[in-house]
């Protein structure tokens, strides 16, 4: 069981991440390659990775993050540096050799792993360089090929789970936005409850917490083993997915002409902001079921994305939605 502890100060220190995190989404993802389960979201995107891995670099990831447990904390620095891939790495490959030691010690003592340390844990261990500069190459290596292909669909669907939250804080504040990722999370406050493979628990202490989405975190949150001090914590959760997410959008051409017409048009700018079916129905006089025909096809060119929480459904806009909109003719003056 994980508890996260909350003081009044946290409370008022809660934020949810901007976007997707490149390192959690490259260390979730991989974790999740050789599992089991979850065919529906990840099976097709599993046969497209598996092929494409295979060398030292990759071997060199599968001894760090084994497919379930504990994996190496410097591997997903501090909120915020992995929102751009570049600066992530930078972190990761700046990590103090007392804290790659920690890490690395961690991960040799774990129930869960099923193999030796790659040979080159030794080296990383000690900071030297050149082991760093072979797992910054591996990270890079494996997101280029694994996660960049489909980042348009990871930041979109992290997009629509934002808007969720975002409703959830303005129906219900702090205690809404906390609420509202049941049943992953429990808030029975002060404490917020989550099934984990340890007892875990983290107090905060006036620090607050980043609440942070990813795309390829499965079933259950995750979080640091050892935050340092003076980071502010974070708690990486699950987002909503759509059904067969690989490859959409990809049939856009074909589907663009389906797309002409008002009605689908002005769904498609009122989204922007997150809309329910019922609101969508509401604001534009037509059915319920005119409005899901309606959506679908915008879903299926890769124009929106519909997330079901509780007992709605929301639609927000992807960015391939707002470059179409950005792109259209506009009226001379």
């Amino acid at each position: 069981m994980l508890r996260v502890h909350f003081t009044p100060d946290d409370v008022a220190r809660v934020r949810v991440a901007a976007g997707p995190d490149h390192l959690w989404e490259i260390a979730n993802s991989f974790q999740g390659l050789f599992r089991g389960g979850d065919a529906l979201s990840f099976g097709l995107w599993r046969q497209l990775v598996r092929p494409c891995l295979g060398g030292p670099a990759d071997r060199l990831l599968a001894g760090l993050l084994p497919g379930r447990g504990y994996f190496p904390d410097f591997l997903t620095p501090a909120a915020g540096n992995g929102h751009d891939l570049a600066a992530g790495l930078d972190s990761v490959l700046g990590t103090s050799p007392t804290a790659l030691r920690r890490d690395l010690a961690l991960l040799a003592a774990s129930p869960h792993l099923r193999r030796p340390l790659p040979d080159l844990a030794r080296s990383l261990a000690d900071g030297e360089p050149e082991a760093l500069r072979r797992l910054g190459a591996a990270l890079h290596g494996y997101h280029r090929r694994a996660i960049a292909p489909f980042w348009p669909q990871i930041s979109a669907q992290v997009d629509a789970d934002r808007a969720v939250r975002a409703r959830a804080v303005l129906a219900g504040g702090t205690d809404g936005l906390l609420a509202s990722f049941s049943p992953v999370l429990r808030w029975r406050s002060p404490v917020l409850e989550a099934d984990y493979p340890v007892d875990h628990e983290v107090r905060l202490q006036g620090r607050g917490v980043v609440l942070q989405p990813s795309f390829f975190c499965i079933r259950r949150p995750v979080t640091l083993a050892l935050p340092a001090a003076d980071w502010t914590p974070v708690l990486v959760y699950p987002v909503e997915h759509t059904p067969h997410w690989v490859g959409s959008g990809s049939r856009q051409g074909t589907e663009l002409g389906a797309l002409l017409g008002r009605t689908r048009a002005a769904i498609l700018e009122d989204v922007v902001t997150g809309r329910t079916t019922g609101e969508l129905a509401a604001r534009f006089g037509i059915s319920g079921a005119a409005v899901s025909q309606h959506t679908a096809v915008l879903r299926r060119a890769g124009l929106l994305v519909s997330v079901r929480h509780g007992r709605y459904v929301l639609h927000t806009i992807t960015q391939v939605g707002i470059a179409l909109f950005e792109a259209r003719p506009r009226p001379s003056l």
